[in-house]
């Protein structure tokens, strides 16, 4: 049975310098969000991104671990970003790890959307949990 959870999140996302990832053309960011509605808590993360060498073309990848609370259930668990803009078309994907799920949260499997709208940052989360 999948389930739903939506809610809104504020994040702050802070550069970090890399000697070594600069040299490559690659930015580093730490995240910080937190989370209200289903899920309530917050999370902490780590983002790498590359820009293309044509304007409205990057790609970044990052994990992200959330500690709190998902539908009532304490926990913790880890999401996997994939983004890429080709051209100015964005495409994201951001996955529950396999696994990474513990406490009450143990089992959890699914996918997150983040929706901007007037600035503001809302998610949709469609999830269940597998069998143990």
């Amino acid at each position: 049975m999948t389930n739903r959870a939506t809610g809104t999140f504020q994040v702050k996302v802070t550069p970090r310098s890399d000697e070594h990832l600069a040299e490559a053309m690659i930015g580093r960011m730490t995240i910080d969000k937190h989370f209200s509605g289903d899920i309530v808590g917050t999370s902490k993360g780590q983002m790498l991104s590359a820009g293309g060498s044509v304007k409205g073309s990057a790609g970044y990848v990052a994990m992200e671990k959330v500690t709190g609370s998902l539908a009532g259930r304490q926990g913790t668990f880890v999401l996997q970003h994939t983004g890429i803009m080709n051209r100015g078309v964005p495409s994201l994907t951001i996955t529950v790890v396999p696994d990474s799920g513990t406490e009450e949260l143990i089992g959890l499997t699914g996918t997150l959307a983040i929706i901007v709208a007037d600035g503001k940052h809302s998610y949709e989360m469609n999830y269940s949990f597998a069998p143990l």
